[in-house]
């Protein structure tokens, strides 16, 4: 519900509430809230509960440095896609691409999660690579609104075709350069929602 927008920064989440939704007991759901907190999605307050994450502009500045940070070395530490990899890469890239057609958000921004995945998973980094997807995990919910342009929705489909083409190469460096414009592009469009957000609600 936090990835789909269902519950937004910001918003309470009521045990009560949510366990009547799912039609479960409010053990599970204790322990999922209890979960997403260790995962930072949620914050629990004494006297207030919990409610889902909202961060300011300076947080989401610092998951971007260290996505930035890392998914550099682990781009640059890739062994070379052979054609079972590429031709998974350009499977990922083409459900992203029919998503962006079919104007399914939700769909498009999990499939994009998939692609980009697909080849970090790839690099012999598996901590590094665990500690981006937490990253990615946390930034998650404030991605749908960049991606209600169809002019980005383009852009980003040329952009991982882009990225495909050097794959094949086995250019790194030329990867890590696109995947700098690439998540440049998506720190923008997410920013100017940040801009509109607080912690405070201002």
């Amino acid at each position: 519900m936090i990835v789909t927008g269902d519950l937004l920064p910001g918003q309470p989440v009521r045990q009560e509430q949510m366990a009547e939704r799912l039609g479960v007991s409010r053990l599970p759901v204790r322990e999922g809230l209890r979960q997403l907190s260790s995962q930072g999605l949620v914050e629990h307050r004494r006297n207030a509960g919990y409610t889902v994450v909202r961060f300011e502009q300076s947080e989401f500045d610092q998951i971007y440095l260290m996505r930035d940070a890392l998914e550099r070395e682990v781009l640059a530490s890739l062994p070379a896609f052979d054609a079972d990899a590429l031709a998974e890469i350009r499977m990922r890239g083409e459900r992203v691409a029919d998503a962006a057609e079919r104007g399914d958000l939700l769909e498009m921004r999990l499939a994009n999660q998939d692609f980009h995945f697909a080849m970090f998973d790839r690099s012999p980094l598996g901590l590094v690579v665990s500690e981006i997807r937490r990253l990615w995990r946390l930034a998650m919910p404030y991605h749908a609104a960049y991606l209600f342009d169809a002019e980005v929705r383009r852009r980003v489909i040329a952009e991982h075709d882009d990225m495909i083409d050097a794959l094949a190469d086995h250019d790194n460096e030329r990867l890590i350069t696109l995947m700098n414009e690439h998540r440049r592009g998506g720190e923008a469009g997410t920013s100017m929602l940040l801009r509109n957000t607080s912690r405070s609600g201002s």
